[in-house]
């Protein structure tokens, strides 16, 4: 890979991407292992390829990513908004395609805290009237 790169914070979740684009042959590492094998299942694959193939820059480009926190599924979607945000500084022309599509957005969903006197976050504890 060649040393000027274009880079991308993604973020999901307890999820951290960061992501480096460089001039390539489409080869995607994730955490020093083909995307494939860090993320067997097809789903979780696709949700990495979205932004490449939307923007037909799927083969074109190599794909280096340190993703840790969270799990399987905020991981992939961390690496996408890396992904997207690294296209970004590639190519600004780039940004109303990206962004119809929600690449661009963080989505802050998180997980909701767990309350004293409950079960879990909105679960009770059963209620027993006699």
């Amino acid at each position: 890979m060649s040393e000027d790169f274009f880079y991308g914070t993604g973020k999901r979740k307890n999820s951290v991407a960061r992501t480096r684009l460089y001039k390539g042959t489409g080869q995607i590492v994730i955490n020093e292992r083909p995307y494939e094998e860090y993320f067997p299942r097809a789903t979780l694959q696709m949700i990495i390829r979205q932004p490449l193939n939307l923007t037909k820059l799927l083969g074109k480009l190599d794909i280096k990513v340190n993703v840790c926190g969270g799990g399987v599924a905020g991981q992939a979607q961390a690496v996408r908004h890396g992904i997207s945000r690294a296209l970004l500084q590639l190519d600004v022309n780039l940004r109303p395609v990206l962004k119809r599509a929600g690449f661009l957005t963080r989505d802050s969903r998180q997980k909701e805290r767990k309350k004293y006197g409950q079960r879990a976050a909105r679960a009770r504890y059963q209620y027993s009237k006699r």
